[in-house]
């Protein structure tokens, strides 16, 4: 992808094939997003089996790509439903052309219609329930599904602190349906009713106007969009029941944020209970209504083992995996298989993950062995840059397909107390991936820094330079912008940027242009324009070195963070703001669609291991050599040289004291 060709695709940006996700709403994009992951999932097994097809000794792996590629089809045709019910419900809902009401786009966070709370940079951030008929007449209070309203709309049950626990809610339904067969009836007319995406049988009626006392128990909706809740009633609608099963898209935000306010394994063990709430556990004969549970129920924990696999290194995790597949089991024979399938799957994530960590924990183990003056350099170890551009894609990819969508709310969750107090489960929630992720960054800066400012002559290190640019344009080319931004951090380095000497004799045209698209200046538009030109070529491509997007990191997870501060988690109701899931539902799917992507490169295992172990200066050592390299020529770093001296001079006294005291009690031994 030349520098042209990114032009050419801003310019048609806005005609691309995906422009009309954002008519609909961001819950809506979050859907089609997931879809778009599904779909890449999909072409990647069909590609593997298609691989093993006339190799007899692959017959196992054959059998898990089949099943897993059914798996997928089954998601993909799920996905494509709840895209088809939710952008009619939208169109539904659209105001017509004529009527009076604006047809511009609202801002990304926030709801139509609702007074400010406070601006922000990324929108306007939802309040409280106003007792304003206007409110009220744009968001409606839906129930849960699971619970049975009568026809003015109230509970079946007067005493609202009965229903505020939604395991005796559950029970009140199983009770008042064996009652009256007339009542449940009305009550699975009603439970249709209240299902996401559904409209009332009179949808001219105006809506009722609910008192305080029903607000606690409500989702509220805007324009077919769940934009608010209390944390019990959102979890009650995660629970799927005979004839309701919750849209994958909100499945995925709610378990990716509601770690923010309920531990994984505590969420887990409530939907379980609630979902089996209403079986009959005294009778050995079980009805077509328990096995329809237990059918969701296993197709949740699938979604949940898929989704976030992650989630289940913890074995309070796990102590409920095994209690529901016990159950599930004992209940409707036939989810063996799907169990079996499923726990599977999920061991072979968690196998996979080990590895990858140990191998983390290896190759840093190594480079911290070697010195850098005794190490080849880049022009040795691979002469041509655009090989290294595209082994770097390789690292790129490899170590964003092992972040979990999890990681990145968790970097949030880790400092909040009201989570958890557990020091091990602490431990587990580490974002390791993500950080390693970032280390990875810093480390091909400081290796692009450490390969110019080792080289004694001045003409070894005008090549590694000009080697250097040649390979942040083929990685922009490749669309590969987090290691663009790393060569370009590692070029404007201090102890780099400092050899004027060596810089005159460069020819610096393509780093200038490269400098610019990464520019920082007005929060890095320069960037947001070229990624977004990059998305749009990788959306409508059939090559697979076209669909390649790396997104420059460190910059992803700023701003993640700052949507994360910038929007109020709970509203003053005390309503949860679910509009805030969905921006950073939005945001993460958005990851997992560009985790999905194959490099199609030629690997070079040799020179990938090259570069995650070749040894790198401190910053200090760094500083030192580029002195070396042409000396200090202003008082500022002359200064800078002196300290710099003494203070590895005092690191070397200190080391041979502590070696030397080590030796006298080894000898008083």
């Amino acid at each position: 992808m030349s520098v042209d060709s990114i032009k050419s695709c801003e310019n048609q940006t806005l005609r691309g094939p995906y422009k009309s996700r954002d008519l609909f709403g961001v819950q809506l994009e979050v859907t089609s997003l997931l879809l778009d992951a599904e779909l890449s999932k999909l072409s990647t097994l069909q590609f593997e089996l298609n691989s093993t097809t006339h190799n007899s000794e692959h017959e196992e792996q054959q059998v898990e790509l089949i099943f897993a590629i059914s798996r997928i089809q089954s998601q993909v045709e799920q996905l494509e439903r709840e895209y088809k019910t939710h952008a009619l419900g939208a169109l539904k809902n659209a105001p017509l052309r004529g009527s009076g009401k604006s047809n511009r786009s609202q801002p990304a966070i926030g709801l139509k219609y609702l007074p400010k709370l406070r601006p922000s940079i990324f929108g306007t951030v939802a309040s409280s329930p106003s007792t304003d008929s206007s409110y009220h007449t744009n968001h409606q209070r839906k129930t849960l599904p699971q619970t049975p309203i009568t026809g003015n709309g109230s509970h079946v049950n007067s005493e609202s602190q009965h229903f505020n626990n939604p395991l005796h809610r559950l029970s009140s339904i199983s009770s008042a349906s064996s009652t009256s067969s007339s009542s449940s009836t009305d009550d699975k007319a009603h439970e249709q009713l209240m299902i996401e995406g559904d409209e009332p049988d009179h949808p001219t009626t105006p809506p009722t106007i609910y008192q305080s006392n029903d607000w606690d128990n409500a989702l509220v909706y805007q324009d077919t969009n769940l934009v608010s809740g209390t944390l019990d009633a959102l979890i009650q609608h995660l629970v799927p029941t005979q004839s309701y099963y919750p849209d994958r898209a909100y499945v995925f935000a709610f378990l990716l944020s509601s770690r923010l306010y309920i531990r994984p394994h505590e969420l887990l063990g409530r939907v379980f209970r609630l979902a089996v709430a209403t079986t009959q556990h005294s009778s050995k004969i079980h009805t077509a209504k328990e096995i329809k549970i237990i059918s969701h129920v296993v197709q949740l924990l699938g979604e949940w083992a898929e989704l976030f696999p992650y989630d289940f290194r913890d074995e309070r995790m796990m102590a409920h995996v095994r209690t529901i597949t016990q159950k599930c089991i004992a209940v409707n024979p036939s989810t063996r298989q799907e169990v079996s399938q499923l726990l599977t799957c999920l061991l072979s994530r968690l196998t996979a993950l080990e590895r990858y960590e140990n191998f983390l924990q290896r190759i840093n183990t190594e480079a911290a062995l070697s010195e850098p003056l005794g190490a080849p350099s880049i022009l040795i170890i691979c002469p041509n840059p655009t090989m290294l551009a595209q082994q770097l894609t390789h690292i790129e990819l490899d170590r964003l397909s092992h972040i979990g969508p999890e990681e990145f709310v968790q970097a949030f969750a880790k400092e909040n107390s009201q989570v958890e107090t557990n020091l091990k489960y602490k431990d587990l929630k580490k974002t390791r991936n993500l950080e390693s992720y970032v280390q990875w960054f810093n480390r091909l800066s400081y290796y692009v820094a450490t390969e110019i400012c080792k080289m004694p002559k001045k003409k070894s290190r005008v090549r590694v330079i000009e080697y250097w640019i040649e390979a942040a344009r083929e990685c922009f080319n490749i669309g590969n912008f987090n290691s663009l931004m790393a060569v370009i951090a590692g070029l404007n380095m201090s102890p780099v940027s400092r050899l004027k000497k060596t810089w005159h004799k460069v020819s610096s045209a393509q780093l200038s242009i490269l400098e610019h698209q990464m520019d920082p200046s007005s929060n890095f538009t320069s960037y947001r324009s070229t990624l977004k030109a990059a998305v749009w070529r990788s959306a409508g491509a059939s090559d697979e070195r076209q669909r390649i997007v790396i997104p420059f990191f460190s910059l992803l997870v700023k701003d993640l963070y700052f949507l994360n501060e910038a929007c109020a988690s709970k509203l003053p109701s005390g309503h949860i703001n679910v509009d805030k899931f969905w921006q950073l539902a939005k945001q993460v799917t958005e990851v997992i669609a560009w985790q999905q992507i194959t490099c199609p490169f030629p690997k070079t295992q040799p020179l990938i291991n090259s570069l995650q172990t070749a040894p790198i200066f401190n910053e200090t050592a760094l500083c030192l050599s580029s002195y070396e390299c042409e000396a200090a020529d202003n008082p500022q770093e002359k200064e800078r040289l002196k300290y710099l001296r003494n203070e590895g001079i005092n690191k070397k006294l200190i080391t041979n004291l502590s070696s030397t005291t080590g030796t006298k009690e080894d000898f008083k031994k």
